[in-house]
């Protein structure tokens, strides 16, 4: 079955740093956007683990999901993310007929 692919954006914000904001993007494979949010929030709860625990952060969760690092003092705001499907600003169905620049 051909799941489609979902951009996950969940604000985080520093602890220590009140004004500090910024925004977490996961990418992965998805049936829903719920399901999107949900895989995204097990690539960050075992990405933290693992940073945590002193072991490499998993990058290959099921359906692509995972996290290339991770920022201690940098809290997520879960209940804020919001997710749609990704649409690949390089891919070569997006080009108009003409000629593409990258």
């Amino acid at each position: 079955m051909f799941l489609p692919y979902f951009e996950v954006d969940v604000p985080i914000h520093r602890t220590d740093q009140p004004g500090s904001r910024g925004v977490h993007v996961f990418t992965g494979r998805a049936s829903t956007r719920r399901a999107a949010v949900k895989a995204a929030h097990a690539a960050y709860t075992a990405a933290r683990a693992a940073a945590e625990a002193g072991l490499e952060i998993p990058h290959d969760r099921p359906g692509g999901w995972g996290a290339r690092g991770y920022r201690p003092g940098w809290e997520p705001d879960w209940k804020a993310a919001t997710a749609g499907r990704w649409n690949d600003p390089y891919s070569w169905t997006r080009a108009g007929g003409g000629d593409v620049e990258l």
